[in-house]
């Protein structure tokens, strides 16, 4: 009976060794997977591998526009991005502070602000300090001539008004419009000279000559400009074939950018073209989207809000950013970046639209 207990025992040590061989490797593998993925790195083995997946508006073909990885090694969760007119890209690192310009496929940087090469582009360092708000300042379309305002463009001069009070150039800069009004009663700087003297006026009395003094001057004014049809807006563009009696009853206000080559007319869920025709009308979740787009031929629009792209017939894009109208070889397409995590870099797709 104790030979055969002992000669079991010895069965199972001889089997039992390389079961607790093969079992301490596996242990030992599985803790090594556990201990890099805690540290960040991937995990070896393709069972275990552990990507973020492509978002789904990335594209067949993308363009590379930015290689995070490299000798930049830049967290794209910690970046913001902004586009100019002629596709410059910037590129602000929130960590460092500092700035990388990105044009044609070369990079520039790191580049400390203040730098000026950073002028021209939206949202950089100075994007929360005050601004000039008048509409003719840093217009490279309008001038002050004396008290009144010039237009210029593409070699001809409108002009002088008294106010100026939209102002828009489409994306191909070959088009533009503006409201107008040749003649004001008082222009900003009288305004507040007025104001000043009444409010030192030392009596009741004098306060009411200053004021009869100002009305005389002002309908004065008012009949040196032509009277009161002098002092109403009117509609100023080099587009052919505007009907400003027919935008008149429809009212809104102009955008440039909505269409690739054209300027239209806003109001509220209408859009309408400078000669008065209804060009579509908007569904009531498009109402005050951040950007809206108009395909060519004005039978399709989509309204991109925070990240996503909604089309009018109700198909739905994602994880975007920077949406913007191109034009090459003729075709007009709206271009879009993403971020990659497949190549940690962010990308850019065109669509024809």
């Amino acid at each position: 009976m104790k030979k055969s207990i002992l000669f079991f025992v010895a069965i199972c040590i001889f089997f039992g060794n390389p079961l607790n061989a093969q079992v301490g490797r596996l242990l030992n593998k599985v803790s090594k997977s556990v201990t890099n993925e805690v540290n960040g790195k991937p995990a070896t083995g393709s069972n275990n591998a552990k990507q973020e997946p492509e978002p789904k508006c990335a594209c067949e073909q993308p363009e590379l526009i930015l290689d995070l990885g490299g000798s930049l090694k830049l967290g794209y969760s910690e970046l913001s991005i902004s586009v100019k007119d002629d596709g410059s890209i910037l590129v602000k690192d929130k960590i460092s502070s500092d700035f990388y310009i990105v044009k044609d496929g070369v990079t520039q940087g790191p580049i400390k602000a203040g730098d000026s090469r950073l002028a021209g582009f939206d949202n950089v360092d100075d994007r929360d300090k005050p601004k000039e708000t008048t509409l003719w300042a840093n217009n490279e379309y309008i001038s002050k001539s004396g008290e009144k305002y010039l237009i210029k463009f593409r070699g001809k001069t409108w002009g002088p008004y008294g106010q100026i009070n939209e102002f828009q150039v489409c994306k191909s800069k070959e088009k533009f419009a503006a409201f107008v009004v040749e003649n004001v009663l008082m222009n900003e700087a009288d305004g507040k000279k007025m104001e000043e003297a009444i409010k030192n006026a030392k009596t009741d009395q004098e306060k009411m000559d200053l004021s009869m003094q100002y009305s005389q001057q002002m309908m004065k004014k008012m009949q040196q400009g032509g009277g009161a049809t002098g002092m109403l807006p009117k509609l100023i563009t080099n587009i052919e074939g505007v009907d400003y009696e027919a935008l008149k009853t429809v009212g809104g206000n102009l955008n440039g950018k909505i269409k690739y080559d054209d300027i239209l007319l806003t109001s509220y869920d209408k859009i309408v073209d400078l000669k008065g025709k209804l060009v579509l009308t908007l569904k009531p979740e498009a109402l005050g989207a951040k950007d809206l787009f108009i395909n060519t031929n004005n039978t399709k629009y989509a309204f991109y809000n925070y990240g996503t792209l909604t089309f009018s017939d109700n198909t739905v894009m994602s994880n975007m950013f920077n949406l913007r109208w191109v034009k090459a070889n003729g075709q007009v397409s709206l271009a879009y970046m993403y971020y990659s995590p497949k190549r940690n870099a962010i990308m850019q797709c065109k669509m024809a639209f």
